[in-house]
C-alpha cells in the first residue's frame, strides 16, 4: 500500500492523500479581484487528484501585495470574485479548498515576474511598503516605513478579517505566509528587524506577532477547520533565521494547537546561498518533525512519485507539497497513483480516459 496515497487528518478536514498543492502566486488579478485566469488555472488543478487545494498568498490588505496584480481579500469587491471563483470550483471538484494569507511588506509593490520583479517606484504605478524596520530589500529598493503599534494593529485586524471572509466563503482551510521574505518572515529573521521594543531583538519578541495574529484568526475562523503556517526554515546567511529558530517557532505554534506546518525556506535577503537539488529542503521538514505532535509539510524539489512515496513513508514528513511540478504535470497524482499502485480521484467526464494498463485508477464513487 502506498503511504502518499493514505489519507491524513488536519483537524477535522480529512484529505484523501498526502499530496498538496501548494500556493502559487499568479499575479493575474484585477486590483485584488479574482479574474477568469484564475477559474481556469484553478479549475484545472481541482482535477488533479491531489489531497488539498491551496490557492496563492491572498494580500489581506491592498499594500500587501507583492505586485499590483496580487490576489486579494481586503473588501467586498474581492470577497465577491473570489465567492465567483470558489463556487466554480465546488460545482465540478470536490476538492479541499485552502487560503493562503499574506502580506509581501518591504517586498510589495513590484513589477510581476515576467516585466523583470523589480520594486516600482510612485511615478511608475507603485506604493509606500511597510516593514518591522526602514532596512529595504535590495539596496535600490525605496526604505520601507518602520510601523508604530497602531500600525501593527491595523495590520492584524486586516488579517482577521480576512480570515472572516474566508469563512463566508466557504474556504476549508487556512494557511498564514511567515515565509520567503514577506512581512511575517521579515518579523521573524534578525537581518530585516531591528526594532527595540517588544516586536523586536529576542527570538521570543521577533515571533510575537506570527503568533498573535495566528491566535486571532484562530479565534474567528471555526475551531473545526484546520489553520497552519508555512515558514523558511533558514534564510541561508550567516546570522538570520535558522533551523534552531525554526525549530522554537514550531514548538510554540505547536503549542497552541496549529494543524500543521509547511516548510520551505530562503526568500528574506538577495545574500542567500542556496544549494538546490532533489529533496534541498526536505531535511529542514524532518528536523521539525522530530519535535513537534502537529503534521509537517515537506517541499522542495519534489518531482518523482517515487521519491514523494519514500518521504512520507520514512518518516520525514506527513505531507509533500508541489507547485512548478504540478504546473508542468496538472495530472501529476494521477501519474503518481498509477506508478505506485494506487487510487485516485478525478471526475466521472474523465473516467474513460484511463489507461488499459492501469484500469482501476480512479475512485469511482
Amino acid at each position: 500500500m502506498s503511504k502518499l496515497f493514505e489519507p491524513i487528518s488536519l483537524g477535522d478536514l480529512t484529505l484523501t492523500n498526502r499530496i498538496i498543492i501548494a500556493p502559487m502566486c499568479q499575479y493575474s488579478s484585477d486590483q485584488g479581484k479574482a479574474t477568469s485566469w484564475h477559474h481556469s488555472h484553478l479549475g484545472q488543478l481541482s482535477f488533479s487528484g491531489a489531497g488539498l487545494l491551496i490557492l496563492e498568498a491572498t494580500a489581506v490588505e491592498k499594500i500587501g501585495g507583492i505586485t499590483p496584480q496580487d490576489l486579494g481579500l481586503w473588501d467586498d469587491e474581492t470577497e465577491a470574485a473570489m465567492k465567483g471563483l470558489v463556487t466554480s470550483i465546488r460545482e465540478n471538484s470536490p476538492i479541499p479548498l485552502g487560503l493562503q494569507l499574506g502580506h509581501a511588506g518591504r517586498k510589495a509593490s513590484c513589477y510581476a515576474p515576467w516585466d523583470g520583479g523589480k520594486q516600482m517606484t510612485r511615478e511608475q504605478g507603485g506604493w509606500q511598503t511597510i516593514a518591522p524596520s526602514g532596512v529595504p530589500f535590495t539596496e535600490t529598493d525605496a526604505a520601507p516605513e518602520a510601523v508604530s503599534l497602531e500600525r501593527i494593529n491595523q495590520v492584524k485586524k486586516a488579517y482577521v478579517e480576512c480570515a472572516k471572509r474566508a469563512e463566508r466563503l466557504g474556504f476549508d482551510l487556512l494557511e498564514l505566509h511567515g515565509a520567503h521574505g514577506y512581512l511575517l518572515h521579515q518579523f521573524l529573521s534578525p537581518l530585516s528587524n531591528k526594532r527595540t521594543d517588544q516586536y523586536g531583538g529576542s527570538l521570543e519578541n521577533r515571533m510575537r506577532l506570527l503568533l498573535e495574529i495566528y491566535q486571532e484568526i484562530r479565534t474567528v475562523f471555526p475551531a473545526h477547520k484546520p489553520i497552519g503556517v508555512r515558514i523558511s526554515a533558514t534564510d541561508w546567511v550567516d546570522g538570520g533565521w535558522d533551523p534552531e529558530q525554526s525549530v522554537a517557532l514550531a514548538k510554540a505554534l505547536d503549542k497552541l494547537g496549529c494543524n500543521y506546518i509547511h516548510v520551505s525556506s530562503g526568500g528574506l535577503s538577495p545574500q542567500q546561498k542556496i544549494s538546490v537539488g532533489p529533496n534541498y529542503q526536505v531535511p529542514f521538514a524532518e528536523r521539525i518533525k522530530q519535535e513537534v505532535q502537529m503534521p509537517v509539510i515537506a517541499v522542495g524539489l519534489i518531482t518523482e512519485p517515487e521519491q514523494a512515496e519514500a518521504i512520507i513513508s520514512t518518516g520525514q514528513a506527513d505531507m509533500i507539497a508541489l507547485a512548478r511540478g504540478i504546473l508542468y504535470n496538472p495530472r501529476w497524482p494521477w501519474h503518481a497513483a498509477a506508478r505506485l499502485g494506487a487510487k485516485v480521484n478525478a471526475p466521472k467526464q474523465y473516467w474513460r480516459s484511463e489507461p488499459h494498463n492501469v484500469k482501476g485508477l480512479f475512485l469511482v464513487e
